[in-house]
């Protein structure tokens, strides 16, 4: 019944801006905390950002100040604004809930995944 479905990937050049979106439904995810994960190809899976149900922030070294996590409550979606997106920005992403107020940068910790998007940064 919950499905969260992510969307705005693509091919994108270095220096552009892209905004993912991440659409829960099935069940309301208002206090609960979400979260952005990627995976590049032959790389592990990483934390990328994730908000809280107060919307504080929390982001990797590799993107603070480049990307802006945000939810929208009331369309029971998480956003993921991508800025000045470099070759290495390059995965998928993958949006994830977890079933508590507090934020965590661990997969583990994390309930329930979509089925990523694909975002390719070229030169």
């Amino acid at each position: 019944q919950v499905q969260l479905v992510e969307s705005g990937g693509g091919l994108v050049q270095a220096g552009d801006s892209l905004r993912l979106s991440c659409a829960a439904s099935g069940r309301t995810f208002s206090n609960y905390a979400m979260g952005w994960f990627r995976q590049a190809p032959g790389k592990e899976r990483e934390f990328v950002a994730a908000i809280s149900r107060s919307h504080s922030r929390y982001y990797a070294d590799s993107v603070k100040g480049r990307y802006t996590i945000s939810r929208d409550n009331a369309k029971n979606t998480v956003y993921l604004q991508m800025n000045s997106l470099k070759l290495e920005d390059t995965a998928v992403y993958y949006c994830a809930v977890r079933q508590s107020r507090v934020y965590s940068g661990y997969e583990t910790d994390y309930d329930y995944w979509g089925q990523g998007t694909q975002v390719t940064v070229s030169s």
